[in-house]
């Protein structure tokens, strides 16, 4: 067991809430930029200074108060990253209430078990899709009132709605706000398939910016910029959102990476915040494209270069004068290069729902652009640990936060303590109690070793949910069961973590397969692994799997799966005595399926 605790910088008192930040902006900075958001007609950007957000704040908690919202009601929040989500999320807490995000790509049924979970009183939604998402299921949702919809005028009608609240009550439930107050409610993938609710209170979110921001100075200050693409119904944007306003830097909202380069090259930010499937693009299509211009040679040794030079950079001695010269050299003929896809300025970046790696770690430092890797999850509020710029080591996760301590168990368990660990699940005590010790540390479920610097390394995960290399979180349960629920499909293993998809292994029913045999008018006798590429066979397991993706998001849906050989035994040690898979042992066996997979 070893533990590592690093003091707070700042504690948040009992009368603070994360609306406070907006309102002192206004006071002390009214006209400084705090985002900057599509113009209504037309294709430019206008600029919101902090006193017009604070005002456009107002507005909006005064439409929901005049709909009914009471301090402590749950508005669900379902769009896009754009402005209106954050207005709105400001907008909400303003009001007293608490925001519950769900993922704009969510199904019917995950929205439905979110709203209706939470006993949301009301929702904002951003497209027609979700209106009628929502509408389908509407009769699922008792406690559901008003919904108002962002491209159709919804946050308009909210502020004429609130022109005859009175603006001094939005001051009022403002002041009654309490830092042990709930500020969100964030459904995050279970095992058992049911995304369960973590609360998280003002407390917890503003403890942990407050103490992020003052250790990552060249990030969050003034006259830093962001253009932010995740999706803000992930903990881990909605903290970068809760920090720009805290630090009063700047940022913008893409709503469509498609659109991302074009975006990044007109707002020119100074950092950005990434999970590292981006990074892993970034550096895919460069290379790719050096090649098919004939210059592959040229961006291999740029690429060696770069990795030396960041690793020497760890070193007492630091680079050398060769190593000087040829880093230099390679900044005029590619650094520079796609430092200018990012914009040009941006110089940090941050990393974090899944494992960045060492390699591109130390590629992307020695090009120009500090990516620093953290480490967290939605109970942590999220941010618990993180690489700083007074202290990086690539490879891992940095050092815990300030006002965090990180504990690794017998087992090598990562436990966490401080401020920001949340305050249970939703309606779920058997959940909380397994997941909070009885003396406050939570159990992430991850495995970890922290050395004696006090830097912590990821080395596995405990828990069975799968990350992607995007950050999804998937509950492999989910999927399983349904493509099981297919008479010739016996097993189905779910794979893709840290990998850019969703894949499953899938095996046949040897007691069903002489039926679908005679069907197909092929010889009884023939084994699985004879018709695995039957065209047939892959038909019918791929209704099966169609029929599995109905249940989740497009990021968590199966996108492609192998038929193996034979069935899993206990004898050949795929399945305990009560018939479980076990899982290490698949993924054992079969590292050669799942590698030819995501080689492909």
């Amino acid at each position: 067991m070893r533990e590592f605790s690093v003091p707070p910088i700042v504690t948040v008192g009992d009368a603070a809430n994360l609306t406070d930040p907006v309102w002192d902006n206004a006071e002390v900075a009214p006209d400084a930029v705090q985002f900057v958001r599509p113009e209504r007609a037309g294709g430019g950007w206008v600029d919101v200074t902090c006193r017009q957000f604070r005002d456009d704040v107002v507005a909006v908690a005064r439409g929901l108060v005049a709909a009914g919202v009471r301090p402590g009601d749950r508005v669900g929040l379902m769009s896009r990253t754009r402005y209106e989500w954050t207005l709105v999320d400001y907008a909400i807490w303003a009001a007293g209430g608490v925001t519950v995000p769900i993922y704009e790509t969510s199904s019917a049924e995950q929205a439905a078990w979110i709203l209706a979970d939470s006993g949301a009183v009301a929702c904002v939604v951003e497209t027609n899709a979700h209106a009628t998402l929502l509408a389908g299921v509407r009769d699922r949702l008792p406690e559901l009132g008003q919904v108002w919809q962002i491209d159709l005028g919804g946050v308009d009608d909210l502020v004429a709605a609130g022109a005859s609240v009175d603006p001094a009550e939005i001051d009022r439930r403002r002041a009654a706000l309490r830092s042990g107050d709930v500020a969100t409610i964030i459904y995050t993938s279970g095992t058992t398939g049911r995304p369960k609710g973590c609360v998280l209170t003002h407390r917890n979110m503003y403890a942990d910016i407050a103490n992020a921001v003052p250790v990552l100075p060249n990030l969050f200050n003034p006259g830093a910029s962001t253009l932010l693409f995740l999706p803000l119904a992930h903990a881990f944007a909605r903290l970068i959102q809760i920090g720009v306003v805290h630090a009063r830097a700047t940022m913008r909202h893409c709503s469509d990476t498609k659109n991302l380069v074009a975006d990044l090259q007109d707002f020119r930010p100074t950092f950005v915040l990434s999970v590292p499937r981006v990074f892993e693009k970034v550096y895919n299509a460069a290379k790719q494209k050096a090649e098919a211009d004939g210059k592959g040679k040229i961006f291999a040794r740029a690429e060696a270069v770069a990795i030396a030079y960041s690793e020497a950079l760890e070193t007492s001695r630091g680079p050398g004068l060769a190593l000087r010269a040829q880093h230099v050299l390679f900044d005029k003929l590619v650094y520079g290069k796609l430092r200018a896809a990012l914009g040009g300025r941006c110089r940090d970046a941050i990393s974090g729902g899944a494992p960045l790696g060492a390699r591109l770690g130390h590629f992307f430092r020695g090009i120009g652009v500090t990516v620093l890797e953290g480490y967290g999850l939605t109970e942590t509020s999220p941010a618990a640990a993180a690489n700083l710029p007074s202290g990086t080591r690539i490879g891992t996760v940095g050092r815990p936060l300030p006002g965090v301590t990180i504990r690794t168990d017998d087992d090598g368990e990562i436990l966490i303590a401080g401020d920001l660990i949340f305050q249970g699940y939703w309606r779920n005590e058997a959940a909380t109690a397994e997941a909070i010790t009885s003396d406050g540390w939570f159990r992430t479920g991850d495995l970890g070793q922290l050395d004696s610097d006090g830097f912590l390394t990821i080395t596995g995960r405990k828990k069975e949910i799968i990350v992607t290399a995007g950050g999804k979180n998937v509950a492999p349960a989910v999927l399983e069961d349904q493509v099981r629920a297919h008479p010739l499909i016996s097993q189905c293993v779910v794979v893709g973590d840290r990998q850019p998809f969703i894949a499953a292994l899938v095996t046949i029913d040897e007691e069903a397969l002489p039926a679908w045999l005679a069907g197909a008018g092929l010889p009884q006798g023939t084994t699985a692994e004879q018709v695995r590429a039957h065209e047939g066979l892959r038909a019918e397991i791929q209704q099966a799997i169609d029929l599995a993706n109905r249940a989740v998001s497009k990021a968590e849906a199966i996108k492609v799966f192998r038929i193996l050989p034979r069935d899993f035994t206990e004898a050949t040690g795929e399945l305990t005595p009560s018939l479980k898979v076990k899982r290490q042992v698949v993924h054992k066996t079969y590292a050669a399926e799942i590698a030819e997979i995501y080689q492909g």
